[in-house]
């Protein structure tokens, strides 16, 4: 198993983001995720792209479980808002019966 160098709020939004979906969490592989520093005035944050292979045949559904009312959805991560989030695109449905879907969010520290 290859680990992803990724800050402590990157992490974060993904356990939340895997634990919509209610499955065993290896259903749901993470095959990117980029972060960058974000700052406006009197905030600072992270923006993030987030990449997910889900396995199965009902890779579909449990896709669409992880991004129902995901812009809407309140997150409770300690120390971390997440302010903007959204699914990029449509997720993909692969041959072997995957669904690959891209995350973007932009988290913001609560110090």
């Amino acid at each position: 198993m290859i680990k992803m160098a990724m800050s402590q709020a990157a992490a974060s939004l993904i356990r939340a983001l895997v634990a919509r979906a209610r499955v065993e969490r290896n259903r749901i592989l993470l095959t990117d995720v980029q972060s960058v520093d974000w700052q406006s005035l009197t905030l600072t944050g992270e923006r993030h792209q987030i990449a997910f292979r889900v396995t199965g045949l009902d890779s579909a559904e449990i896709a669409r479980r992880m991004c129902a009312g995901l812009e809407d959805a309140e997150f409770s991560i300690p120390g971390v808002i997440v302010a903007d989030i959204a699914v990029v695109g449509a997720p993909a449905r692969q041959c072997d019966g995957a669904t690959e879907l891209m995350i973007e969010a932009l988290t913001v520290s609560e110090n």
